[in-house]
């Protein structure tokens, strides 16, 4: 079953000399259970990709089905954004970005009560994340592969149907990294989100369904990882 469907996605800045074409034509469906990975190198558009199907970015032109429905065409958005994101999206990032102040229960606690969701499913995503342990430990004595799993959970805090995460493994070791990458599976297979991870760690290819590539803009067919 298809999560998001984007059809021709476009976003330039700047203009004359300045122009840059951050993002050229780009299409992509993500079906739900699948994980798939977004290569290239610095530069490519792939984290503009990313903002733009979670609609932190809106395109200059193109399409966006979410299962199956119009939100976004060339006359505007057809949606709430607010609620799209509350409900729809999880987003995991390079850092954790967790509130200091509050253990890590507390942290994927706000995330439920801003999605919407009991404040229980907060133990019960750190469980099933190997961390429940550490419920009630502030983000600062955490270690690195926690407090990402940590943020996992926050993210997944409002049942999202696509999950997008840029560059989650980038301050991880290998063990640690590969440890989050086959987190991402699980959630695509257990919990029934599309996954969607931009990467440049090929040593975990082989986690993922599909790879895609991009390049200046450009991104670039499927294929099996």
């Amino acid at each position: 079953m298809e999560a998001i469907r984007a059809e021709h996605l476009s976003k330039h800045y700047g203009e004359g000399d300045t122009l840059v074409r951050a993002l050229t034509d780009a299409s992509l469906v993500l079906h739900t259970g699948s994980v798939v990975a977004l290569l290239g190198p610095s530069g490519a558009g792939k984290s503009t990709l990313v903002k733009t199907l979670g609609l932190v970015t809106l395109p200059d032109s193109g399409r966006i089905y979410m299962d199956g429905a119009l939100v976004l065409d060339e006359r505007g958005l057809h949606a709430s954004v607010q609620e799209l994101r509350r409900s729809f999206f999880g987003f995991v990032f390079q850092r954790p970005n967790l509130v200091p102040f509050l253990s890590a229960q507390k942290n994927v606690e706000l995330a439920c009560e801003i999605g919407g969701t009991p404040k229980r499913r907060a133990r019960e995503l750190l469980e099933w994340l190997d961390v429940g342990h550490r419920a009630s430990a502030m983000p600062d004595t955490l270690s690195g592969g926690e407090q990402q799993r940590v943020a996992i959970a926050r993210a997944l805090a409002n049942k999202p149907r696509l999950l997008l995460a840029d560059e989650p493994t980038a301050a991880l070791d290998k063990e640690r990294g590969r440890a989050v990458m086959e987190l991402f599976r699980r959630v695509a297979r257990e919990q029934g989100a599309a996954v969607l991870v931009v990467t440049h760690d090929h040593r975990t290819l082989d986690v993922f369904d599909e790879l895609h590539e991009m390049e200046d803009g450009r991104l670039g067919p499927a294929h099996a990882a």
